[in-house]
């Protein structure tokens, strides 16, 4: 019988599970980037927090799923750590990408978005990812997306577009200062997950004509700039993954109607979607 290890890491946290004899165990790991850690970290980190809980369990494959793994040599770190402590498996390296697409549409083609902190998209045949909109990260790009949405909050405030109830709110809830705001968007590291926290306001305060503007605008730029420019859209189900995406799957469903497009599964995290694929 196979013994399998799928990890689904982020760069603050990696969830990993072992599948053995038809059951399931997780295990919680810092984050795994090879853009923050080399590979004497990652192998040390590994060697603390993960094989300890694994008591010797003889894995035969590992599937690992992980941001900033599009770039070959980050791959290849990863690669070559688990090789090493894992010398019989037999390993796969892929990204958070590919696992958004096996985990919601499975062997079946199908448009996979992710909107979490970030944001992507691409379209999947099945196997494999064949077209894939560009993401600019950030400062640029990630329409729809957690940093995106928080940014517009961020905006209005600053701006002071808000009307007092919610500029109010605001204060109260983050308790911030315009300076405080500034020097962690552009002097302090991680400016995107820093503006991805300020998407929590808009969840708390839905049915404000603000808030649902500032949603139903970032989340249409995503479908304009990313979704239009699949041909496949019009005719596959689109489906999304991540914590904004499920958090205001009522107005991708809106967005979907208003474009005739298909509204596939709308799901948190890939997890579940994983073990059912590599079952």
């Amino acid at each position: 019988m196979p013994v399998i290890l799928i990890a689904d890491s982020g760069a603050t946290k990696c969830e990993w599970r072992l599948v053995k004899d038809g059951k399931n165990k997780t295990i919680i790991t810092q984050g795994i980037s090879p853009y923050f850690l080399n590979a004497a970290q990652i192998t040390a980190l590994l060697s603390k927090e993960l094989l300890p809980k694994l008591k010797d369990t003889a894995v035969t494959h590992i599937h690992f799923y992980g941001t900033g793994l599009s770039n070959e040599a980050n791959a290849a770190i990863v690669k070559k750590v688990l090789k090493q402590l894992f010398p019989k498996a037999k390993t796969e390296v892929q990204t958070d990408l590919l696992a958004a697409a096996r985990a919601l549409c499975g062997r079946k083609k199908g448009i996979a978005c992710i909107l979490g902190t970030g944001s992507n998209s691409c379209y999947y045949d099945g196997k494999k990812i064949v077209k894939n909109s560009p993401g600019l990260g950030y400062v640029l790009g990630d329409e729809g997306s957690g940093a995106y949405l928080g940014k517009k909050v961020v905006q209005y405030f600053l701006y002071n577009t808000f009307d007092e109830e919610l500029k109010a709110r605001f204060e109260k809830r983050f308790q911030v200062t315009a300076v405080e705001i500034l020097d962690h968007v552009y002097k302090q590291p991680l400016a995107n997950r820093y503006l991805a926290s300020y998407a929590i306001f808009l969840a708390e305060n839905r049915g404000h004509y603000m808030i649902e503007n500032i949603i139903e605008d970032g989340l249409n730029d995503f479908f304009f700039t990313h979704l239009y420019k699949y041909r496949e859209s019009w005719t596959l189900p689109i489906h999304f993954i991540g914590s904004i995406a499920f958090g205001f799957r009522d107005v991708l469903k809106e967005l979907c109607n208003t474009y005739e497009l298909e509204l596939g599964t709308v799901i948190k995290a890939p997890m579940q979607g994983l073990l059912a694929y590599h079952r």
